[in-house]
């Protein structure tokens, strides 16, 4: 099995230390020289390993044991699906009642237990701006102890390769736009997520210092605001676009004439399906030397009001939209830079209208079947 080279990762060279500046992923079977017709170096990877190579190296892969840690999440969930229409044949999960991660006794034996080769760590307690700013401890306290549990665990156990997936809230409030993995911890973050944003920094650290010293490949995957099937609905502790398209929806039956949205409706976000991610999180998988961390999003912002007025539209709802000043509005400003992801080769496939409306249809069936999730 390839063991990955342990050399820091130089987010603004988009190498890692000590490599030649012509290879970005030495190793990877990715070279980036490549040159476009008109003279302008490309900011992506050629293979340059032979084919054969490479489906040995996926194969192998795809037959070692991969533990899923959250697959009852819309992101777990997500991940598990795409590695079975990949052909993963070895995928392990427990449910929260079978292992809980919060106990590091527990987590320990499951490692011992299981040794899983691989493990993509998508569990973690996650709200909307209220449930952050009224629970900050449970936010930090959760998050940090299920991934320092897991991580350490699994480095005990012999996992050599734990992919952690974090959030670009980790990166400062006032970050320059769009958001790039080299700014991390260059300003204060935005307090109203402060609590799970320090917890994520610490996993992704955790991870980045365990691969430097004990040479494993640990590495982490920051997406940006995600959507799609099996997301939570919770009125008060949502997300913003699973809340919107709640209540919109209830609108709509209850044939209200208006629906109030939090804040002035100006800031910008961007949103990339669940799906999306969880190609990513393939891709990642399968790169033999990926960057410490890095960014997964679509790379185009809207604001909170055109969003609103596209989950009106999806949802069939006619009515006006109102804006409840008095509400926080949050980070002004919140994109991705995902020139790093891109230079490796992927790139998201789902368009913000056509992800929506599949969305709006999925939680109409939940809705109507009354098996909606809303914690």
């Amino acid at each position: 099995m390839f063991v990955a080279p342990v050399l820091p990762w130089n987010h603004a060279a988009g190498r890692r230390v000590g490599l030649p500046r012509n290879r970005l992923l030495r190793g990877s079977g990715f070279d980036s020289r490549v040159t476009q017709g008109n003279g302008v170096r490309a900011n992506r990877c050629q293979p340059v390993r032979s084919a054969m190579e490479m489906i040995s190296d996926s194969e192998q892969l795809k037959r070692a044991k991969v533990f899923v840690a959250g697959h009852r999440g819309m992101v777990g969930a997500a991940v598990l699906r795409a590695l079975h229409a990949d052909g993963w044949a070895n995928i392990v999960v427990r449910t929260r009642q079978e292992l809980d991660l919060l106990n590091q006794q527990q987590v320990a034996d499951f490692f011992s237990s299981e040794r899983p080769a691989t493990v993509v760590f998508a569990a973690a307690r996650v709200g909307g701006i209220h449930a952050n700013r009224t629970r900050p401890a449970d936010f930090i306290y959760e998050n940090l102890t299920m991934s320092t549990n897991a991580i350490h665990a699994a480095w005990q156990s012999g996992t050599r390769r734990f992919l952690f997936l974090g959030s670009t809230c980790i990166y400062p409030r006032n970050a320059p736009q769009p958001l790039q993995e080299e700014c991390l911890l260059t300003s204060p973050l935005e307090p109203t997520n402060e609590a799970y944003a320090l917890a994520k920094i610490a996993a992704l650290k955790m991870c980045q210092y365990y691969r430097q010293q004990h040479g494993v490949l640990f590495h982490s995957a920051m997406p940006t605001n995600m959507y799609g099937p099996g997301d939570n609905y919770h009125p008060e502790n949502s997300h913003v676009l699973p809340a919107l398209i709640r209540r919109f929806y209830e609108a709509r039956e209850a044939g209200a004439d208006e629906v109030v949205i939090w804040g002035t409706g100006q800031p910008r976000r961007e949103f990339m399906h669940v799906d999306d991610l969880a190609s990513a999180v393939l891709h990642l998988l399968k790169l033999e030397n990926p960057p410490d961390w890095v960014n997964v999003g679509t790379g185009v912002d809207v604001t909170i009001q055109e969003l609103a007025h596209m989950v009106a539209a999806a949802t069939g709802y006619p009515g006006s939209i109102r804006n409840d000043t008095s509400r926080p509005d949050g980070t002004p400003v919140k994109r991705t830079d995902i020139s790093l992801i891109r230079s490796t080769g992927w790139q998201p496939a789902i368009e913000l209208h056509a992800g929506l409306r599949q969305t709006c249809s999925d939680f109409e069936k939940v809705y109507s079947r009354q098996t909606i999730r809303s914690v």
